[in-house]
């Protein structure tokens, strides 16, 4: 059965508080069939996420995560020379892909494999000039100040 990569279509982000929603994948069938590993998202403080995903059987020279115009991708691929002859297989043996877009000036800091678990760490880090300011009501004289070097003017 010939399947179709809808992945472009629906954004996920990583970066927001609404993450959840977000997040969600198409559907469970479709993801299991594809390899798509099941995750969380945490919030692990303001600017901080941690995405979790399940990466049970695989070692860390097996994986792969690489980020690419703000899309950070998974991928777990077993060498096929190396498996044993199985009298019975009920452990698929398939490869790992999830694909995350990442919300503006989240980068990713790093990565961990414990347990089968691969925990990536991401911050948000938005520039100084990008953030909301607090601007100061000068109610004395009603003056505005302008950063032209002119003198400050007085409002009517």
């Amino acid at each position: 059965m010939k399947t179709i990569d809808l992945i472009p279509l629906y954004r996920r982000h990583a970066g927001f508080d609404g993450l959840s929603s977000l997040l969600d994948s198409t559907s469970s069938a479709d993801s299991a069939e594809l390899g798509a590993a099941p995750y969380n998202i945490e919030k692990t403080n303001e600017n901080s996420y941690t995405v979790s995903l399940v990466a049970a059987g695989f070692a860390e020279d097996e994986l792969d995560i690489s980020v690419e115009r703000d899309v950070l991708t998974v991928r777990g691929e077993k060498e096929t020379d190396q498996m044993p002859e199985y009298i019975y297989q009920g452990i698929a043996n398939r490869t790992l892909e999830r694909r995350f877009s990442l919300a503006e000036h989240v980068e990713v800091m790093g990565a961990r494999l414990e347990h089968g678990v691969l925990m990536i760490d991401l911050v948000k880090n938005v520039p100084e000039a990008m953030k909301a300011r607090r601007i100061p009501i000068n109610a004395s004289n009603n003056v505005v100040a302008h950063d032209t070097g002119q003198q400050a003017v007085k409002a009517a």
